[in-house]
């Protein structure tokens, strides 16, 4: 049987109402300078002055402490361990409850580690009640699987979307990704941030006028077009073909390259031997032999770098995106351009509420 309930009027003296009328429109017009909010300490970065905790994984700690200088906010302690078995432990030393957190973890090898430490992170992060998860991953790792190559084979793009979502991460901003089209696997927002204008500053002042932008492939065509068009340079597109994961083939070059210096761009290089297969394509088409090369990512497997450098390269300029590892060969030592305070302009304006646009 069902009964019916009284309504009441509650009256509420107006003076009140006036009150909290003048603290809203106080707190809607106060601005917020953000610049003097980040402004540095004498002992350092300063506890952060948003509701916001900054964290960083073990995969690059060189960036983030650049990340750390660039932003002036202090790194949240972390403690990040593995177990004798592979397993890993992630503890948050300090509070993030209401907070907006910010994870700064490259998924670079080993992929699968630094993967599952970020999963972690962020797992930790949303039990420990934060008000929101940003992960920051200047490298993506698997983001080459966007398409099924077969009937049995997994989208693993589209798997990391799945997890990273439902280890509570609701924000993803990343660099340069290999495939744009991983994007379409999220449900939440992805920034796709880019250095290209960081690294074509860079080349500006190292190759001559009349140098040739080459993509080392059709894939990087529109990259090798950005370029062209911030450098004010020609464009050459390698035709290649992959043999496995480890061998290509570049049967020839379509532009002009001959007698002229070439700059290989590309946005990652791991084994090098799309680098070592352009390179002897643009020699055999009678290009300069002094060739520039130019990456965002510098995953550079064990023995990739020798293996450039044993074609003939002598400039290689990449970011710090990845953490260069593994021994130093004389004959070729990388230029390193930091992204940090890409990245950290990018943090500053998405915890402010700004565009990252300009930034893409």
């Amino acid at each position: 049987m069902l009964r019916a309930t009284s309504t009441f009027q509650y009256s509420v003296p107006r003076s009140f109402v006036q009150s909290l009328e003048g603290k809203a429109m106080a707190v809607a017009t106060t601005p917020v300078n953000v610049e003097r909010q980040l402004a540095w300490t004498a002992a350092g970065p300063a506890p952060s002055p948003f509701p916001a905790a900054l964290l960083a994984g073990s995969a690059n700690p060189r960036l983030a402490n650049r990340v750390e200088r660039a932003l002036a906010i202090r790194l949240a302690a972390c403690t990040t361990e593995r177990f004798p078995d592979g397993e890993v432990f992630v503890r948050i030393d300090e509070s993030v409850r209401g907070l907006e957190v910010v994870l700064l973890q490259p998924t670079s090898p080993p992929v699968n580690d630094h993967l599952i430490e970020l999963l972690a992170m962020a797992d930790a992060c949303r039990r420990a009640a934060a008000a929101r998860i940003v992960a920051v991953i200047p490298y993506f790792g698997y983001a080459r699987s966007d398409r099924r190559d077969g009937r049995r084979t997994p989208i693993m793009g589209s798997l990391l979307a799945d997890l990273m979502e439902r280890a509570g991460i609701g924000h993803v901003i990343t660099l340069d990704l290999h495939t744009p089209a991983v994007e379409g696997f999220f449900r939440i927002a992805v920034d796709n941030l880019t250095a290209v204008p960081v690294l074509a500053d860079t080349l500006r002042a190292r190759v001559p006028s009349d140098a040739v932008i080459v993509s080392p492939d059709l894939g990087a065509s529109h990259l090798a077009d950005r370029y062209a068009t911030i450098l004010g340079l020609p464009v050459a597109i390698c035709h290649k073909h992959r043999i496995s994961g480890n061998h290509v083939s570049i049967s020839r070059v379509t532009g002009d390259v001959a007698g002229r210096p070439c700059v290989v761009i590309d946005d990652m290089i791991t084994t090098g031997g799309t680098i070592v297969e352009c390179v002897r394509t643009l020699r055999a088409a009678n290009a300069m032999p002094d060739i520039t090369v130019a990456a965002t990512h510098a995953v550079l497997v064990p023995g990739a770098l020798r293996r450039i450098a044993s074609a003939g390269v002598r400039k290689l300029i990449v970011t710090d995106s990845v953490e260069i590892t593994g021994e130093p060969v004389k004959e070729l030592r990388p230029i390193i351009v930091s992204v940090a305070p890409l990245i950290a302009t990018a943090i500053r304006r998405l915890l402010d509420g700004g565009s990252l646009r300009e930034l893409a």
